[in-house]
């Protein structure tokens, strides 16, 4: 199937071929015409599926019939877990627009950054992308309002609640109207998703993707059994010898980060760390230098798991195990983006190994363990 079967407009197909989308991903073969049709959707995908672009592109092609929006009042509201997925977000609706007989305004507001120039930037916004902490400030400075939105996204909704946003959601959908298009999104569906399902979505056109049927069967998995005290240099070694253009290196807090940082740059090898303690700024800058090249390897928290997209990704480092096997899909799903080759590395020390059985058990999928001694480094 292509993109041309789903419905878009001739302006939304050119910037598609743009931006070298060859075909659509199953879930967008699903989601562009369920929300081109005005039904509620419920997606249950993982990361790396193609889910933006699934909700972007139905929602720039109903914007094409709306009137251009005056003031504060938003038509379209985007509710995301971080920052960094706030700004991807902005980013594609910016690029899918560009041809767009009827200019698109795609805003994206977030903490971490002072809220003055967001408050300034926000009038005729169409497509407001928040994070519910920053969306609530605006709102008690009567920055906006919601008392027109036509179509709600919750986008990696499981995400949004488990960082604890929960009494913040009510409060948004609170000051919403009742009729409205509702979207929602997640990786995964527990208790929690299953009562805001129930509350929000009506008849919703349901979407499942099983996370190996979109990525993980696709990622060449293996690990390295390795000493806790040649962690280090072991990764210096693979990073080395391997060739790779970019290289995502996880770790389980923010105090390794910045040490393996350190060590890395102490030999040599260009590195930045990417966490929680960072400011906006940092983060920002941070992520624009990996994904141009300038940096070769980012070393991040799990804050970096979820909403960045980076194209052609070669590899990703896990130097620790996450706490859950979802977190360790999300975090090699970095790689092997939609369909793309990808590798994933895992460091097993010996305290690990029970956990790393564990997490291929959830997988359903075994992964090769290589002897690291066996290695000249």
């Amino acid at each position: 199937m292509n993109f041309s079967d789903l419905g878009l407009s001739d302006q939304l197909l050119k910037a598609i071929e743009k931006a070298n989308y060859e075909s659509p991903y199953p879930i967008q073969i699903q989601g562009i015409p369920a929300v081109l049709s005005g039904k509620d959707v419920l997606g249950i995908a993982p990361t790396g599926s193609g889910k933006t672009a699934s909700y972007i592109l139905p929602i720039l092609q109903v914007l094409q019939k709306k009137e251009e929006t005056i003031g504060r009042s938003v038509p379209v509201l985007v509710l995301v877990p971080t920052r960094e997925l706030a700004s991807q977000v902005a980013m594609v609706a910016e690029e899918f627009s560009r041809f767009l007989d009827r200019k698109v305004k795609s805003f994206a507001v977030f903490g971490g950054v002072s809220i003055n120039p967001q408050m300034k930037k926000l009038n005729r916004t169409d497509i407001l992308i928040a994070t519910p902490g920053r969306l609530l400030d605006l709102l008690s400075r009567n920055a906006l309002s919601l008392s027109n939105v036509e179509i709600l996204v919750l986008d990696e909704m499981d995400k949004v609640l488990n960082m604890g946003f929960k009494e913040e959601v009510d409060q948004i959908l609170s000051q919403l109207p009742k009729k409205r298009q509702n979207i929602l999104y997640s990786a995964t569906q527990d208790e929690n998703i299953e009562d805001v399902i129930k509350k929000l979505l009506k008849n919703p056109v349901s979407i499942s993707l099983q996370p190996e049927s979109i990525g993980v069967d696709q990622i060449n998995q293996y690990a390295y059994r390795v000493s806790p005290e040649k962690k280090g240099p072991f990764l210096r070694h693979l990073i080395s010898s391997k060739g790779w253009s970019q290289v995502l290196v996880f770790v389980s807090s923010i105090r390794t980060a910045d040490n393996v940082v350190g060590k890395l740059n102490k030999n040599g090898i260009e590195a930045v760390a990417f966490h929680g303690d960072k400011s906006q700024g940092a983060r920002t800058e941070a992520l624009s230098r990996f994904k141009s090249g300038k940096t070769k390897v980012l070393v991040a928290t799990d804050l970096a798991a979820r909403g960045i997209d980076i194209k052609f990704l070669p590899v990703v480092i896990n130097y620790e195990l996450p706490r859950s096997p979802k977190d360790y899909v999300h975090r090699i799903g970095r790689t092997g983006r939609a369909g793309a080759e990808g590798e994933a590395i895992s460091l097993i020390t010996e305290e690990e190994l029970h956990h790393f059985k564990v997490i291929q058990k959830k997988m359903k999928k075994r992964v090769q363990l290589l002897n690291s001694e066996d290695l000249d480094f």
